[in-house]
């Protein structure tokens, strides 16, 4: 019974956090590049950082949970099954998510200028479409074992 509780709250951490980023790349950084606004960004980083990260780390606690109630943690990167396979890519694409976010906090964001908000873009492209990935080997993961 509990592992629909631990999903429940992974879904609704993935739906903040993905759709968010799906927002912020298809409607708000569109404008900010057309105007050469960062500010436009950074607005809207802003408001979204309440919720987004909170979205964030309960999908990581919730899904670090999750793989483990599948499978023993010496087997999430063994990818010789389907569910290895899922929770190891899935475990990868968060640390290239978190990669990203790092590289972009630190050498991005501080310095964030109409020059480099182009630099922005492609870290926010490439972080939403893993997020998206993401939601698609959850739902792949989920329709395939029930």
């Amino acid at each position: 019974m509990m592992i629909k509780y631990l999903i429940l709250l992974h879904v609704l951490g993935a739906c903040i956090w993905t759709g968010g980023h799906l927002v912020l790349a298809l409607a708000v950084l569109p404008k900010a590049l057309k105007k050469k606004n960062p500010e436009i960004v950074r607005e809207f980083e802003s408001h979204f950082e309440k919720i987004g990260i909170p979205a964030l780390l309960l999908q990581v606690i919730s899904g670090l949970f999750m793989a483990a109630y599948y499978l023993p943690v010496q087997e999430w990167f063994c990818f010789n099954g389907r569910i290895q396979t899922h929770i190891g890519i899935k475990l990868i694409l968060l640390i290239l998510t978190f990669a990203l976010a790092i590289h972009a906090r630190l050498f991005i964001i501080p310095k964030l200028s109409p020059q480099n908000l182009t630099l922005l873009a492609w870290h926010i492209a490439a972080v939403t479409c893993i997020a998206v990935l993401m939601v698609f080997l959850g739902l792949n993961f989920r329709l395939a074992i029930e």
